[in-house]
């Protein structure tokens, strides 16, 4: 499992891909998946910058990941699958907190893709 971004056109046409945002292009083909989606409220929190890096997190922890089982995440997703939101690599997002969050609870390794490498 690994992670990107809409914007690395090659990741997000891979057949692995899984947008896990709540909006996503228009142009995306790929799966999505629901419960590792953030609600619109904490959305946009974030964008409007009621809250911080350390209070989305804190908040997406207790409305998202606290009530999923990390196991049958990564069952339901696949190891192959590719991770996408929005944000570039670097800045803060929910998909790093997701693959944070499958790394300590699973042991599992779940890097940033980065532009240019292969999914492989």
């Amino acid at each position: 499992m690994k992670t990107s971004y809409f914007a690395n056109r090659t990741a997000a046409a891979d057949p692995n891909a899984v947008a896990i945002s709540r909006g996503v292009p228009r142009w995306f083909k790929g799966r999505i998946y629901d419960p590792l989606r953030p609600s619109w409220k904490l959305v946009q929190a974030a964008k409007e910058e009621a809250i911080g890096d350390e209070e989305y997190e804190r908040r997406y922890d207790a409305e998202v990941l606290a009530s999923l089982d990390p196991a049958v995440v990564r069952r339901e997703l696949g190891d192959d699958a590719i991770l996408l939101c929005w944000e570039r690599p670097g800045a803060p997002c929910h998909r790093r907190i997701v693959a944070r969050w499958l790394e300590e609870r699973l042991g599992v390794d779940v890097p940033e893709w980065e532009a240019g490498r292969s999914a492989e």
